[in-house]
């Protein structure tokens, strides 16, 4: 059986294989395991194994989890959708917060920040695929958004997050991630660094077009057990 430390060093090849690929930096791309569903037992053999960087999905899940793994440094990053209600939780408790599509939840996370805390970093979640049934502004609302998030204190913009539509050809999984690229590279905001985008099935694509995080999940820990 494979294990998860083995799975582990074979993402981070791949992720070095393409980072040389594209004439990326070697290391310029991180790795975020998203551990949604997963036991806090897998979690801690993955950090035993180097990993730093976890995504959560599930806001109580995620609570549970840091509680039971209070020992481990880790930096834990939310990428699931915000509920209003739930923002104060996921302000005193997380690193980063990858999903913030509108004003009314940064404004909640930025009054909701302990101020003992450093600023919470956040990503703004574009919906660049225009999917119905996902959350995210529009490429056309991405720079307003921008401008008003970064005035707002504990918190510091740090770029975007995106789920394109799934495709299976290279070139096409490429054009959304290219699009949103440009797109961020346009607005005045010279401090955003941070692209979070590409899973296993898209992530060479996804570092040809400049992702700094990719987040992987399954490749990593398994099928997920939602029951």
């Amino acid at each position: 059986m494979t294990t998860i430390t083995e799975r582990l060093k074979h993402i981070r090849s791949q992720i070095r294989d393409a980072e040389l690929a594209c004439n990326r930096q070697p290391g310029s791309v991180l790795l975020l395991a998203v551990s949604k569903t997963k036991p806090s037992e897998d979690i801690a053999a993955a950090y035993q194994s180097g990993q730093r960087h976890f995504g959560e999905n599930y806001l109580q899940e995620a609570l549970r989890k840091q509680q039971e793994l209070g020992a481990y440094a880790i930096t834990w990053h939310f990428i699931g959708p915000i509920q209003s209600n739930k923002t104060r939780p996921l302000a005193t408790h997380f690193d980063w917060v990858h999903s913030v599509d509108s004003l009314k939840i940064a404004k909640r996370l930025s009054e909701q920040r302990p101020t003992h805390l450093p600023p919470l970093n956040i990503c703004l979640q574009v919906n660049i695929s225009d999917e119905p049934s996902k959350s995210g502004v529009t490429l056309a609302e991405l720079p307003q958004l921008c401008e008003q998030v970064a005035k707002l204190p504990n918190l510091k913009l740090r770029g975007v997050m995106a789920i394109p539509a799934p495709q299976d050809d290279f070139e096409q999984q490429r054009q959304p991630y290219k699009a949103l690229y440009q797109a961020v590279a346009k607005l005045e905001q010279p401090e955003l660094d941070t692209f979070s985008f590409g899973m296993t099935g898209d992530l060479k694509a996804a570092i040809a077009e400049g992702s700094t995080i990719v987040r992987i999940g399954t490749a990593l820990f398994g099928e997920r057990n939602y029951g």
